[in-house]
């Protein structure tokens, strides 16, 4: 079988996510990726690439986007440039991977769709935490029915943050509604089947020096009857479990590498139960129901051997082998339509 070449990433912004995330995520997919070109307006984040690289490299988008070698667009810029650096990269035909939030605000995120559906290239949003291996395999502990009727889902991600930096200020796209939000509203929709009834919101800064929200509260009720209940937080000296689900039948938490399940023994059938509206004995509340509980800890380890890296190699099914992206840009749009509800609702768009 004839190779098939591997793409050609043009990287823009080499900080924090371009430099310190997509970089060590590629580490591995040389035969897939290759960066032939990067793009930085500082001079010596420009050599660096140059050096680790041997690419050529562009203090100017634009020129960067002149250079045909360039396949795919990989946006790492500010949040607040993603909508009008990819609507340039489609313009200019080519694939685009841009970092999450993929806009700043929702009408950004539909128009980009909209640009997208017309132009030759994709448009992919780094949602990497799809890929997270807690969150699949909890997933699949809720398809296999061990826990019941899942009515109830907890989601948090929190710390104590006196944060200072562009990720504080809204002009620049900060708050933690387009930092955390977009991976864990996904999450939350996902949980949800992707169709949201109901949304309330509470968005305040606690502990961030910027003007933007640090501390984020929203309840999501799915049409499926599901309840999510997610939390995000830089404000928050004491946390919560990562995951917390509730079922009919049992429940599970989950942080890091561990998951405990308590759930009732599914090859017992539970004993019939009598409505008793007389008055009970005194000291009683409720009569004794004897059950089988199956208690164990558990490592995260979900059966399709996702990892976070493993979105490089999503990216790369979609555009050489034509396989549908998981995270598909309807989904992408819908996580920046509940987050902009929330930002709109507590004032901080």
């Amino acid at each position: 079988m004839k190779a098939i070449d591997p793409i050609r990433v043009g990287l823009v912004g080499i900080g924090r996510a371009g430099w310190g995330m997509h970089v060590p995520e590629l580490k591995g997919h040389e035969k897939q990726f290759k960066i032939v070109a990067a793009c930085d307006v500082l001079k010596e984040r420009r050599q660096l690439m140059d050096r680790t690289f041997g690419c050529r490299t562009y203090a100017r988008y634009e020129d960067l986007l002149k250079d045909r070698d360039v396949e795919l667009v990989d946006i790492a810029t500010l949040s607040v440039d993603h909508f009008t650096h990819a609507v340039m990269a489609l313009k200019a035909g080519k694939q685009v991977c841009i970092e999450k939030p993929m806009c700043r605000t929702y009408e950004e995120a539909v128009k980009l769709k909209a640009i997208a559906a017309r132009s030759f290239g994709q448009v992919l949003v780094r949602h990497n935490r799809f890929w997270e291996p807690g969150f699949q395999h909890i997933q699949e502990i809720i398809e296999k029915g061990l826990l019941g009727d899942v009515f109830e889902i907890k989601l948090r991600r929190v710390s104590y943050q006196r944060r200072n930096d562009w990720q504080t200020i809204k002009k620049f796209g900060g708050g933690q509604g387009l930092n955390w939000g977009p991976h864990i509203v996904q999450h939350a929709l996902r949980f949800l089947d992707g169709k949201v009834v109901d949304q309330w919101s509470d968005l305040r800064r606690v502990a961030a020096v910027g003007d933007a929200e640090d501390h984020l509260k929203i309840i999501l009720k799915g049409k499926n009857g599901c309840l999510v209940d997610l939390e995000i937080s830089g404000g928050a000296a004491l946390g919560e479990p990562e995951y917390l689900v509730w079922g009919t039948r049992g429940s599970l938490k989950s942080t890091g590498s561990q998951i405990t399940l308590k759930y009732l023994n599914p090859h017992r059938r539970l004993a019939p139960r009598r409505l008793m509206s007389g008055t009970p004995d005194i000291g009683h509340f409720g009569t004794p129901d004897k059950l089988d509980w199956l208690e164990s800890t558990i490592p995260v380890k979900p059966s399709n051997g996702y990892e976070m890296t493993g979105i490089w190699d999503a990216i790369y099914n979609t555009l050489r082998l034509r396989k549908p992206y998981p995270v598909s840009l309807d989904e992408a749009v819908e996580v920046m339509r509940v987050i902009d509800h929330a930002r709109k609702q507590c004032g901080f768009l």
